[in-house]
């Protein structure tokens, strides 16, 4: 960082100093994500905040480590490559997008003014605000936006870049204690938004890292973080397995035949085009090849070559047959956790399934690579947890008319939805289709608090069953049965004729049945029907149709 102590404006901050500050930022997260995740207002074992926003740092930390390009603005673009790709939970996401920001504000710089760096953090803001269709006021984006109007004073001022981030952090804290005014659930709870504390966390992240003053981690990652762990899958058989990426500089081949000849050798073929320079990305069965002919073009840098049978294999889940399937026009992704509903979700129609859910939200890697693996041309994504909506959607942003996103929020949901889906069918008629659907179904889950939490002024102590009708907490008690029973009560009408079980991991098939009886015994008008759905943390979900 070189500092012209006269003019503050001529502080250049350089891709070393972009490093240190990412660095910098994930370790103070990977102190303070736990911290974060108790600020969560709901008590139930979802994907928490902090650890989504430390998993995708890490992405990030990880890319920005070992990259070989420099200048800023080559090392901020791959940060927010690397954030994007690894984004979980809505909060990833968000976070991601801010990257993404950064990066447009400083695309094509070597080294970057304390002002220039400033109004590219004010960007990542920017693009923070698009991810989202509907703000909500009380969350990380007025964290968000009070931080922007920090950085911008400061930025006006002419401080250096250390001393914007202070301003951005004091106007970021400012917001995060107003939050419980703007949204009364968090005041109900006690509690900040968690997200916007996510924030300044990244940002007194980057500030130690800038300043050379992290003190790293207190604790070790593996121990810290609590990842529950995914069992293998199968291996896949690609047709075009190398994902090869490589760029071109001095390229004297035009775009247009670049890409006429590269189709004939592979498939999922990206082509962006620079200043005599080519950056390509195509899966293929002899990347050797596409390499040789494309050496006549120009230098080749950056050259990298991934075979994906051997990629994802511990959390993408793809049907047994798949690899025998003929090219389709059109196929279904669903994301679901437990070995019973993923093999409900196959018998209904889904294509691929992705291991994912409650406290493991997947990134939007994955759900890139379940579709380069996948047999049809194109997809529907059924995430089916609110919490994946967002990777969904940046899914669809990277792939285009590739995808496409019907916003399930819960597995009874995924099933509804699966079972409108016709293959023969066009993609816009399916998705108006499958959404009708969706808008049908009367839905609850029931799970354990995992901590103590106040809804309605109420405190529903940590260990109590709770039932769930969207993210509402609507009966809790320390009987199963009793709170099984009040959930089942509260979905059903008049009209009602029937209720679906899908019991979990923790629930042994003879308890489950049990249960089931009982629940039949009290609505002695309606059909129970019981499946073995194999999800862990929460013990039962509910449908009544």
């Amino acid at each position: 960082m070189n500092l012209n102590a006269t003019h503050l404006s001529k502080e250049m901050i350089t891709d070393s100093d972009f490093r240190r500050m990412m660095v910098g930022a994930y370790h103070t997260f990977m102190r303070e994500h736990e911290k974060i995740n108790n600020l969560n207002v709901y008590p139930v074992p979802d994907g928490d905040t902090g650890t989504n926003m430390l998993l995708t740092l890490a992405a990030v930390e990880k890319a920005v480590s070992s990259a070989q390009v420099t200048g800023i603005g080559a090392l901020a673009k791959r940060a927010a490559d690397s954030a994007i790709m690894g984004a979980r939970g809505n909060s990833g996401v968000i976070l991601s997008q801010i990257f993404r920001g950064i990066a447009r504000g400083l695309t094509g710089k070597t080294e970057a003014t304390s002002s220039e760096l400033g109004k590219a953090f004010q960007y990542g803001v920017l693009y923070a605000y698009r991810a989202v269709s509907r703000p909500v006021e009380g969350t990380i984006l007025t964290v968000a936006k009070g931080i922007a109007k920090g950085a911008r004073r400061a930025v006006r001022e002419d401080h250096s870049f250390a001393v914007i981030l202070e301003e951005a952090i004091a106007a970021g804290k400012k917001e995060l204690a107003r939050t419980p005014e703007l949204l009364p659930v968090l005041k109900s709870a006690g509690v900040v938004d968690a997200g916007g504390q996510g924030l300044i966390v990244f940002l007194t992240g980057c500030r130690e890292g800038l300043l050379g003053i992290s003190s790293g981690p207190e604790a070790d990652f593996d121990r810290a973080l609590s990842v529950p762990a995914i069992g293998e899958a199968e291996e896949v058989d690609i047709s075009h397995p190398y994902c090869t990426e490589f760029i071109v500089k001095h390229c004297t081949q035009p775009l247009a035949a670049a890409k006429k000849l590269l189709q004939t050798m592979g498939e999922s073929l990206v082509l962006a085009e620079g200043e005599q320079l080519l950056k390509v990305h195509i899966h293929t069965a002899r990347p050797g090849n596409v390499l040789e002919s494309a050496i006549t073009w120009g230098t080749l840098h950056d050259i990298k070559i991934d075979n994906m049978a051997d990629q994802h294999h511990h959390r993408i889940i793809t049907s047994m047959a798949s690899t025998a399937k003929p090219r389709t026009p059109l196929g279904v992704i669903s994301v679901v956790s437990g070995d019973g509903l993923s093999d409900m979700m196959y018998k209904l129609g889904a294509d691929i399934v992705i291991n994912g859910g409650q406290s493991m939200n997947p990134p939007v890697e994955d759900f890139i690579a379940a579709i380069h693996a996948g047999t049809a041309e194109r997809y529907i994504i059924l995430p089916n947890n609110k919490n994946i909506q967002l990777a969904a959607v940046q899914t669809k942003k990277l792939m285009n008319d590739k995808v496409e996103v019907v916003a399930t929020t819960n597995i009874p949901q995924g099933f509804s939805a699966l079972m409108a889906f016709d293959p023969q069918r066009d993609i816009a008629a399916n998705i108006q289709v499958m959404t009708e659907r969706i808008g049908t179904v009367k839905a609850g889950s029931l799970t354990k608090a995992v901590r103590d939490s106040k809804m309605d002024g109420r405190l529903v102590p940590s260990g109590n069953f709770i039932g769930l009708v969207g993210s509402q907490i609507t009966v809790d008690g320390v009987d199963l049965e009793s709170v099984l029973i009040s959930l089942a009560g509260q979905l059903a009408g008049e009209e009602s004729e029937l209720i679906s079980l899908y019991y979990g991991s923790d629930i042994s098939q003879a308890e489950a049945e049990g249960l089931a009886e009982k629940l039949q015994g009290s609505y002695p008008r309606l059909e129970v029907e019981l499946y073995a759905g194999g999800q862990p943390y929460y013990h039962f979900f509910i449908s009544v149709e």
